[in-house]
């Protein structure tokens, strides 16, 4: 018989969510940079082999919202508690095991199997530090299985994987075997674009900005992007256009760069800016900018 199933991954902020999953599915999908609440969406990662389908699912991390940005953010953590049919809980060797305890308790109450995943643990130095780490976990998730893990070194991941395919219920594929997730190709183009933006950018500037594609015109051997990225505030969009446009310029480079792997094509990338006041806070623009259904 086939297997398939929804394997959700969730936990709070710069735990590797991300890098872990990227890691399972064997390609990059999801951004990956060491600021918190890099992951805004719900993002999908499907593994195929003539056996099984496993739709991983990456999620923002578990946070007290401050705006309705992050209302929505949590929104996507939460819906990944109730149609998983395996639930990865990431967690790492610095985080304190009580942060966002009404988050955990529905963990612990979960039906579905929970694979606990400690990430990070090339961090730790002596043994000893890491088995009273995973104690006290084994009290908080008594009923998970607990995977010491480096989603960056790869340690552990293909055990992880093992479990994981162990525990897939039998079922027809939910996607075309041909499938590597459920997103559009724009889509990516924006998450490309936006971890750019992290990178490049300090304090409020890459939470204040969202990337929108307004064309992509795609031939056989190349594609023409053209990308507004969305700010609060005037001086924002002075900050990330940069004095002569030298910021934008090394944004739009490196992005193009990553796009042209992505899709192993050329491309042409124009970049614009524009003031869009308090979008965070606005739910007509949360709707248009695919947070809000």
């Amino acid at each position: 018989m086939h297997k398939s199933g929804f394997v959700n991954i969730v936990g709070n902020p710069n735990v590797g969510k991300s890098t872990l999953m990227n890691d399972l599915v064997g390609e990059r999908v999801s951004i990956i940079t060491s600021k918190a609440q890099t992951t805004r969406h719900r993002i999908m990662g499907i593994v195929n082999t003539p056996e099984y389908q496993i739709v991983f699912s990456d999620t923002p991390g578990v946070l007290t919202p401050k705006y309705k940005l992050q209302e929505s953010m949590l929104n996507f953590s939460e819906g990944a508690l109730t149609d998983a049919d395996i639930l990865l809980y990431v967690t790492d060797v610095v985080e304190d095991p009580t942060k966002n305890a009404d988050y955990l308790a529905k963990v612990a109450k979960e039906t579905v199997p929970v694979l606990l995943v400690i990430n990070k643990i090339d961090l730790v130095k002596e043994q000893a530090d890491l088995e009273a780490i995973v104690d006290r976990w084994k009290e908080i998730l008594p009923n998970a299985e607990v995977f010491p893990t480096s989603a960056k070194e790869h340690f552990n991941v293909t055990n992880l994987m093992a479990r994981i395919v162990e525990l897939l219920p039998e079922h027809a594929p939910y996607f075309g075997k041909d499938a590597l997730t459920d997103k559009p190709a724009r889509f990516f183009v924006t998450e490309i674009i936006r971890e750019k933006i992290l990178l490049n950018y300090d304090k409020e500037i890459p939470y204040s900005a969202e990337v929108i594609v307004e064309k992509f015109d795609e031939k056989e051997g190349a594609i023409h992007i053209m990308a507004v990225i969305y700010v609060e505030r005037d001086s924002q969009k002075g900050i990330l256009i940069g004095k002569g446009g030298t910021m934008i310029k090394r944004v739009g480079t490196e992005a193009r760069k990553d796009i042209e792997t992505f899709f192993g094509k050329s491309v042409y990338l124009e970049l614009f800016v524009k003031v869009e006041p308090n979008w965070r806070n606005r739910e007509n623009k949360l709707r248009s900018f695919g947070y809000i259904e």
